[in-house]
């Protein structure tokens, strides 16, 4: 009995995270191929006879919006856009906070490239790892000071730390396992960036 909890536990230990995966991806297909695919009359019948179609053509739109935002000749129509956004009270929150989200994980302005790990005692015995944000707080008057951001396990929050440089040491692993380390609350492993299958971690802040 205990040999066939073991197979059980151990076949969910394999099968879960598998199809957790595949639910989400499929929550995400069928959501984003719906955007364009069910609005006009005509691309309805489109996706109804081909699945996906929907989904393509979001991701088409969405690189033509990426090539004409990095064009010169739009990108003065792109700051106008963002300007009036800027002015408008509840919209900039919410597009500044989106905007500044995206940037930090897949944009030209990464943030969370630079695992570090954060002093909490005065002796080091208890440490947060995190992720510099902003290596200089000299407009602020803390130009002593850096921003990090330590995210917490099995959620997608976090605090933001204003802390002495001294106070922080980086980390010789790729950013991505540190975030999976981070919120996986330490389960998943630590391995040198250079041994890493992911991207290299760039920082050295002292």
């Amino acid at each position: 009995m205990r040999r066939l909890l073991g197979y059980f536990v151990r076949g969910l230990v394999l099968l879960a995270p598998l199809v957790v995966t595949v639910w989400v991806c499929w929550l995400v297909f069928t959501n984003v191929d719906g955007w364009l695919g069910s609005v006009p009359y005509r691309g309805e019948e489109i996706r109804k006879r081909l699945p996906g179609v929907g989904f393509v053509l979001t991701l088409l739109l969405i690189t033509v919006v990426g090539f004409l935002g990095s064009n010169l000749l739009t990108r003065s129509a792109v700051n106008v856009l963002e300007g009036l956004m800027g002015r408008l009270p509840f919209v900039r929150l919410l597009y500044g906070s989106t905007k500044d989200l995206l940037n930090a994980f897949v944009g030209e302005k990464r943030r969370f490239d630079k695992p570090v790990s954060l002093d909490l005692a005065p002796d080091g015995g208890v440490r947060l790892v995190g992720f510099v944000t902003q290596e200089s707080l000299a407009h602020l008057g803390m130009s002593e000071y850096v921003a990090v951001y330590c995210p917490h396990s099995y959620n997608f929050s976090g605090q933001l730390h204003l802390v002495l440089a001294t106070r922080v040491r980086a980390l010789d692993v790729a950013s991505a396992d540190a975030m999976a380390f981070v919120v996986s609350g330490g389960v998943s492993g630590l391995v040198p960036a250079a041994l890493s299958t992911g991207e290299n971690a760039t920082v050295r802040t002292s």
